[in-house]
C-alpha cells in the first residue's frame, strides 16, 4: 500500500458528475434514459439556452450554451426540461456526503464536482479501490454516473477526470504528463479560456507541451502572473491544498440572463435589471452578506461583451440599492446597440457579521428603520405579489447613507 500513499506526496481525487442535471432527471424518470435530453432555462422561448444535455444529445451536436432553436435543428427529437434546482441540490448533498464519509478533506467546487484528499486513508483500500467503490456507490444509490481523476495534485486530478467520460477512472502521475498531458490541444487545459488560447496560439503555443516548454519571460510579459501559473501547471506542479472551507469564501454574488431576443427596448431592459437585482438580493440574504462594489455586464448582438464596475462608500445588500447603481452604470455605458445578455454582480462581498461598519447614531437609526421597512415590504409582497411598491429616490441620493459572480457558483444550490 505504501506505493500508493507516499510519505511526502499526496493522493488527490477530482470527482466530476457526468451531465449532472440531465442525469438527475433520468434517475428521477427512468423513461428518459437513453434519450436525447436537454435542460434549458426557458424551453418555451425560441432563444432559450441549453444549460446541459445528455450524452445522447451531445452525440447529435447539442452543446451547453447553444440556443434551443439550434439544438432542435440538430436533434429534432430532443426532449427539453426546465431545471429543477431543488432536485439537483438534494442529489448534490447526498453525493458530497458520500465523499465526506471517506475523508474530511473534501472541497466542493460546484454543485456537481469536488476534490478529495485521500492521503492517509489506507483503511479504505488503495486509491483505485476507493475510486471504484465510490463510483459504484454513487451509481447504485443515486443512479448517477461520475468520472474520477486520481493524481498527486488538484490540477492533474482535474485534467484526469476529463480524460474519460462517462463513468471513467483515470490515473495521472507526474511521470505520465509528457505522454498523456502534453499532446493535448492548449484549449483543453484547465484554466485556459478561449481568449487565452487564442493569444497562446498567436505565439505558436498550440499544445500543453508547448506551454510547458515555452519561454517563461515571454509568458510573463504577455499574461503576467497568470502566464507563470499556467506554465507551472502544464509541468504538473500545483501546491494548492484541498480546502474544505474554500466553499464558504466568496467575493462576488451575481446573476445574468440572456434575453429572449436581442433588444433595445428600454422597458424590457429595465424589467430584466429589476429581476437580476432581485436575484442578487435573494442570494445575498441567503448568505447574510453585503458588498461594496457593483458591476454590470452587457453582451451585445455581435457577442461583444463589456463589464463596468463602481466602488461604493458603503456596503449594500438590498435590491433597490443594487438596481440603482447597476442602472447608473448601464445608462453611462450602453451604446444603444441591441443587447443579448445582461448581468449584475455585487463585488467585494463579505458576511455581515464580518463587516465592521462605523455608524453614528443618526445613520444607525436610519438604516435600522430601513431594515424594518424592507422587511414589511417583503412580507406584503409575499402576500399580495411582487411589484407592489415603487420606491421613490431623492435627486441628492449620493449624499444619503445606503444600506441594503464564492463562491457564488454554489449559491443556487444551497439553502
Amino acid at each position: 500500500m505504501s506505493q500508493w500513499y507516499p510519505k511526502k506526496g499526496r493522493v488527490i481525487f477530482h470527482v466530476d458528475m457526468n451531465s449532472f442535471y440531465a442525469s438527475v432527471e433520468m434517475a428521477y424518470n427512468p423513461e428518459l434514459k437513453g434519450k436525447p435530453l436537454a435542460i434549458a432555462g426557458n424551453p418555451e422561448e425560441r432563444k432559450g439556452i441549453v444549460v446541459t444535455s445528455s450524452y445522447e444529445a451531445r452525440a447529435k451536436g447539442v452543446k451547453t450554451t447553444m440556443q434551443l432553436w439550434q439544438a432542435r435543428r440538430l436533434c429534432p427529437e430532443l426532449i427539453v426540461l426546465r431545471p429543477n434546482f431543488d432536485r439537483y441540490r438534494a442529489a448534490s448533498k447526498e453525493m458530497f456526503q458520500m465523499l465526506a464519509e471517506i475523508t474530511p478533506y473534501v472541497e466542493p467546487v460546484s454543485i456537481d464536482e469536488g476534490y478529495m484528499d485521500v492521503t492517509g486513508t489506507e483503511q479504505h483500500g488503495s486509491p483505485i479501490e476507493i475510486a471504484q467503490n465510490l463510483q459504484q456507490r454513487i451509481s447504485r444509490e443515486l443512479d448517477l454516473p461520475c468520472s474520477i481523476g486520481i493524481a498527486p495534485n488538484k490540477f492533474l486530478a482535474k485534467m484526469a477526470s476529463d480524460m474519460k467520460k462517462p463513468m471513467g477512472i483515470t490515473i495521472l502521475r507526474k511521470r505520465d504528463i509528457k505522454e498523456k498531458l502534453w499532446p493535448l490541444p492548449i484549449e483543453e487545459m484547465y484554466g485556459v479560456g478561449n481568449k487565452t488560447a487564442e493569444k497562446l496560439r498567436g505565439i505558436d503555443i498550440n499544445t500543453v507541451g508547448d506551454l510547458a516548454n515555452s519561454d517563461a519571460y515571454q509568458l510573463k510579459q504577455i499574461f503576467g502572473i497568470n502566464g507563470e501559473r499556467l506554465q507551472t501547471r502544464a509541468n504538473g506542479i500545483d501546491m494548492r491544498p484541498v480546502d474544505p472551507d474554500a466553499v464558504h469564501e466568496f467575493k462576488s454574488i451575481g446573476s445574468s440572463q440572456t434575453l429572449a431576443e436581442d433588444t433595445t427596448d428600454e422597458a424590457e431592459i429595465r424589467k430584466l435589471m429589476h429581476e437580476l437585482a432581485e436575484n442578487v438580493e435573494r442570494r445575498m440574504k441567503r448568505k447574510q452578506a453585503a458588498g461594496q462594489s457593483v458591476q454590470i455586464m452587457i453582451r451585445y448582438h455581435d457577442r461583444k461583451t463589456i463589464t463596468r464596475s463602481k466602488k461604493l462608500n458603503h456596503f449594500i445588500e438590498n435590491k433597490a440599492d443594487i438596481f440603482y447603481f447597476a442602472n447608473e452604470l448601464f445608462q453611462n455605458h450602453w451604446n444603444f446597440e441591441p443587447i443579448r445578455l445582461l448581468g449584475i454582480t455585487v463585488q467585494d462581498v463579505d458576511e455581515k457579521k464580518n463587516i465592521a461598519k462605523q455608524l453614528d447614531l443618526f445613520t444607525y437609526e436610519e438604516e435600522a428603520g430601513k431594515e424594518k421597512l424592507y422587511k414589511a415590504m417583503d412580507e406584503l409582497s409575499q402576500k399580495y405579489g411582487k411589484n407592489l411598491f415603487k420606491q421613490l429616490r431623492n435627486d441628492d441620493r449620493e449624499e444619503q447613507p445606503r444600506t441594503s459572480f464564492q463562491k457564488d457558483f454554489l449559491d443556487d444550490f444551497k439553502r
